[in-house]
């Protein structure tokens, strides 16, 4: 499973299949909030190992409104998507 909590305007847990990446993801819970601040998402992920958890920021807004491909990540069984709101 992939899950994505907070400003998705869908937070949802998908099944994780091969080849999938942040785009499938933010496509399957139907983008952002208005109130997401989307280029502080993180992706928090845990080595299947140790169990620790490595996060990497995302800039969500640059890949969905500006098309920058180079924030489209792979995702991995066990990712959790988080995107924060943003503050007025």
């Amino acid at each position: 499973m992939v899950r994505v909590v907070g400003e998705a305007a869908e937070p949802v847990a998908i099944p994780y299949r091969d080849g999938m990446t942040v785009l499938d993801v933010m496509i399957a819970t139907r983008g952002l909030t208005r109130f997401a601040a989307g280029n502080r998402a993180e992706l928090v992920r845990r080595d299947p190992v140790t169990g620790a958890a490595r996060t990497e920021r995302v800039r969500l807004n640059d890949l969905l409104r500006n098309g920058d491909m180079t924030q489209d990540l792979p995702m991995r069984p066990g990712d959790t998507l988080i995107i924060p709101q943003s503050w007025f």
